[in-house]
Parts: structure tokens; sequence; C-alpha cells
């Protein structure tokens, strides 16, 4: 269970697998200047609930992973957050669909 934290002071628990396919997406939309939304759930242990922040080019955000090794990229999973991001309710967790072995690829073929 990885764990991205934003501004020094929020903090969310995201499986390791999902933080590596957000972290791309929010990287390629900050890297062109791109501000938007980003919501998710919490968990009832902490009240529940949904959390939204403003990502901004500016905004202090680590990314910290639990896993020793990077994750494969699903890049159906990328396009897919890319997609609700660029949405007017901005980005959130879908799930994950189905890849072909012809989609999955490395984090270094996804980054330009």
């Amino acid at each position: 269970m990885g764990k991205l934290t934003y501004e020094n002071s929020i903090r969310v628990d995201i499986d390791d697998r999902a933080l590596a396919h957000l972290q791309l997406v929010i990287g390629t939309k900050l890297r062109r200047g791109e501000s938007f939304f980003f919501s998710w759930r919490e968990d009832a242990s902490i009240g529940g609930g949904r959390t939204t922040v403003w990502m901004h080019p500016r905004c202090a955000l680590v990314y910290k992973y639990y896993g020793g090794r990077p994750p494969r990229l699903n890049s159906a999973w990328v396009e897919a957050l890319a997609l609700v991001a660029n949405s007017a309710s901005g980005l959130y967790l879908v799930p994950e669909p189905a890849m072909a072995e012809h989609e999955v690829v490395s984090v270094d073929s996804l980054i330009g």
C-alpha cells in the first residue's frame, strides 16, 4: 500500500499499482501546466467520506511506495484516468480495465 501526500498535510493510502498509474497521469498534467481536481473516498476507519484537492503545477506532492519494484503499467488504465482527469469533475480512481498482452508497458516507455 503506497501513500500520496499533498502539500505536506493531506495523506491518502493508495495501492502501489494504482498509485503508479495516478503518478503518471498527475505528472503529465502538471508538467503541461494544467490544474485539476483530484478526489478520493476515505476509508471507513477514518470516518469515510470524500476528499478533493486542487492539483496545480506548484503543489507539493510525495509518492511513497512500499513495494520494491515499479509495477508494469496498463496503458488502457492510464488512458481512462487521463480521460476523467480532463473532465469537469477532475481525476478520481476508476477501476482498472482488462489489458491485452500488447498493452502492458513499462513506466519508462510512457514517460516522455
